[in-house]
């Protein structure tokens, strides 16, 4: 995938709320990624500018802070990782691809809903440049396609500052997700983009959605990187 700066045809701009940093981390396990995000959040600044993490994780269950049990059916070897994010349980595995993002949101003049808003629409957008015809719901956070889910959002905010994000189903195993009540919901059809379009690139797919992200929350200088190594020095469960 080509790093080069996504927003190339915009001006630039000074202003720190214009600025963000992609870091693009490969596959890791959930835990220290999770743990990585909670300490950049909570040493922040008003001159950390705002980064999204794109991630794969291993196949892990996540438990919101408020899940109830009842919705974990059957995990078997499979692990659950009770996290502190909105919602209920969900599935991540290899061939989903995952956006964190770690945001001042009052550099935007915005809140919780409007954020929340802002993702849903950047992946309805990005699934229509692949002529999928995709909706939010407004009793249960995500995106959806002819009813069946394809992208999971939870979110986390401390001060104003978003962490954890958004998981869109691109090619992946959905048989786990048979084994839960996917986000609270018994009997809720999850999809992937694969089984919709036959063969997809997930490189593409992320560079799409990325571009979709900036324009939906106004960042003009994207500045692309690897891994923060520093903070994932726990992770001892690096895969490809």
């Amino acid at each position: 995938m080509d790093r080069a700066l996504i927003a190339e045809n915009t001006q630039q701009s000074d202003g720190i709320e214009n600025d963000l940093i992609v870091r693009y981390l490969g596959r890791r396990n959930y835990e220290p990624v999770w743990q990585a995000m909670k300490a950049f959040t909570a040493n922040r600044d008003d001159q950390t500018r705002d980064e999204f993490w794109v991630v794969e994780h291993p196949p892990v269950f996540t438990q919101g802070q408020a899940g109830k049990p009842e919705h974990v059916l059957f995990p078997g070897d499979i692990p659950v990782i009770q996290v502190d994010r909105g919602g209920q349980v969900t599935y991540h595995g290899p061939g989903q691809l995952v956006f964190y993002f770690l945001m001042d949101v009052r550099r935007k003049k915005s809140g919780p809903r409007a954020v929340v808003s802002a993702l849903e629409s950047a992946v309805i957008a990005m699934l229509a440049s692949y002529g999928l015809e995709a909706q939010n719901r407004p009793d249960a956070p995500g995106v959806y396609v002819n009813g069946a889910k394809i992208a999971s959002l939870g979110l986390r905010f401390r001060k104003m500052c978003s962490y954890h994000g958004l998981s869109l189903n691109v090619d992946m195993d959905l048989e786990p997700f048979n084994r839960i009540n996917p986000c609270g919901y018994p009997g809720l059809n999850v999809v992937d983009m694969a089984s919709l379009l036959g063969n997809v690139d997930m490189e593409e797919v992320s560079r799409r959605l990325l571009v979709c992200f900036q324009k939906a929350l106004s960042y003009i200088n994207i500045d692309e990187r690897t891994a923060i190594d520093e903070l994932l020095t726990t992770d001892s469960g690096d895969e490809g």
